[in-house]
């Protein structure tokens, strides 16, 4: 065939599935065995609600020790106080030397920074035991688990993962080269897959700034406008955009081989009628053409039957009009 410019403008689908807009990692804020779980995946959560739990007697013994400690440091200020104003008291009087009044000044002052200490390190030992009861900040619904009772865990390791209640997404695997395709209009339609008639439409708010190293496509979060309860966190939905009409070259599929590890076509040489090969860069792969980018022109005449079969520079006879 030889190769023209034609408007390629349509409809592409692709599968994803519905995630929540704003999905949160719960996990506690120190180390522990893990006691107690209190939800499952799909359970819904109330801001506030008790999620987990701790084994705390280690934080309640170090409270307990902690106030044990302030106690005593009160206690002795108690004591450093009194002696404090004894002294001041006797040198108004003339009746002790100045060096004992600065004596147990020093000493009230030590004694106060031992006790903000010790109200600093009880507030830690409690904020700790409150630390062993991991609790909802949000309302929404249990998506993961990541930990079973039993389990010592770490802080900062996911126990549940939460999406928030609030705006859903659907989420696409996208090929590189369809980003640099032009939608003809920004607003995507989003289908249930088991049922096209649950339907709702949005627009892109988020593309991965990093392609999948294996799969090579890029993460599109699609923000849903009013989505239909129906559409459920996790359900599998299909996405269409229409694309802009432009001009530009499209061979068939049965064209398409490889050189390099890369998409090549043979072309003829029309005066020699000889192959060569030419590596292209495609843009998109419909149901049965390819759609180039890159590497071909306006006149090239491409093989389309019995690519594989080629070699460079191999002798072919033109069939039918070029």
């Amino acid at each position: 065939m030889t190769t023209t410019k034609t408007d390629t403008g349509e409809s592409i689908v692709l599968t994803g599935h519905i995630q929540a807009e704003d999905e949160a990692s719960m996990a506690f804020r120190i180390s522990g065995r893990m006691i107690e779980r209190r939800v499952n995946v799909g359970d819904r959560v109330e801001a506030g609600q008790v999620l987990a739990k701790l084994d705390p007697q280690d934080e309640v013994n170090a409270f307990r020790s902690a106030d044990a400690a302030i106690a005593a440091a009160r206690a002795a200020l108690r004591q450093a106080r009194a002696e404090y104003e004894r002294q001041r008291t006797l040198l108004a009087q003339g009746h002790t030397p100045r060096r004992q009044y600065e004596i147990a000044e020093r000493a009230l002052s030590t004694a106060q920074s031992q006790v903000d200490d010790a109200e600093a390190q009880l507030k830690i030992a409690g904020d700790r035991v409150g630390h062993t009861i991991l609790m909802a900040d949000a309302p929404g619904t249990v998506t993961a688990r990541g930990a079973e009772p039993g389990e010592v865990v770490q802080a900062g390791q996911m126990i549940l993962q939460v999406a928030r209640e609030g705006g859903r997404d659907a989420v696409f695997d996208v090929p590189a080269q369809l980003l640099r395709s032009v939608p003809a209009n920004p607003t995507i339609a989003v289908t249930l897959a088991d049922d096209p008639s649950v339907n709702a439409t949005g627009r892109v708010r988020e593309v991965a700034p990093q392609a999948d190293p294996v799969t090579r496509t890029f993460l599109v979060r699609v923000g849903l406008t009013d989505p239909p309860a129906v559409m459920r966190l996790g359900s599998t939905v299909n996405g269409s955009v229409e694309l802009e009409s432009t001009p530009v070259i499209a061979v068939p599929a049965s064209a398409l081989t490889a050189s390099n590890n890369q998409p090549a076509v043979w072309i003829v040489d029309p005066s020699a009628l000889t192959v060569s090969l030419r590596n292209v860069e495609v843009l998109r792969f419909d149901p049965s053409m390819v759609v180039v980018d890159h590497g071909l022109d306006v006149g090239d005449i491409v093989v389309t039957a019995g690519a594989q079969a080629l070699h460079p520079g191999q002798k072919v006879r033109l069939l039918g009009p070029s």
